[in-house]
């Protein structure tokens, strides 16, 4: 039945002798969509890695990545501590760890800033950590509204990449 048949495709998939078609609907059928978790500014900052054993999640352009595999540089007493448990675009936008600076706001920051922040967004965060997901004032309007633009990020490129 139904079943035998899709044990099949699998185990041909897996031998690497599917039909070309059958491997192209594969491979460009988008994945799922994961529900997509908002946090708030308090939830956030839960996860500041002062507990020992908790995620450890720092946000960048209101998109929310789990750091934890980067505990040397982003748990308690590490060099970027400061960074994590809320969203710090403007302190990675201007490398700062100035508490000024550890907010979500990008106003008046130099073009050499905000390019460096979009490099260093889709270079470092994206590339080496999963977003788990983004804070309301991404999801949302100044009226609580949901946004309609909104539209989650891909991670194309996503790999568990070592800091070193």
């Amino acid at each position: 039945g139904m079943a035998g048949g899709a044990v099949r495709v699998l185990l041909a998939a897996l031998l690497g002798v599917l039909p070309a078609a059958a491997e192209r609907e594969l491979r460009f059928r988008p994945p799922a969509e994961a529900p997509v978790r908002l946090f708030t500014e308090p939830e956030l900052a839960r996860y500041d890695g002062q507990q020992e054993g908790q995620p450890i999640y720092l946000a960048v352009k209101g998109v929310v990545f789990d750091v934890t595999s980067g505990k040397e540089f982003y748990g308690k007493g590490a060099p970027y501590n400061a960074l994590v448990g809320k969203d710090s675009t403007r302190g990675v936008a201007k490398m700062s760890l100035d508490p000024a600076d550890l907010t979500h706001d990008i106003t008046g920051l130099t073009e050499e800033e905000l390019k460096s922040l979009d490099d260093i967004f889709n270079n470092v965060y994206k590339a080496k950590y999963p977003i788990v997901g983004y804070t309301s004032r991404r999801i949302l309007n100044e009226d609580g509204s949901p946004n309609l633009d909104f539209k989650p990020e891909d991670q194309p490129h996503f790999n568990i990449k070592d800091e070193f």
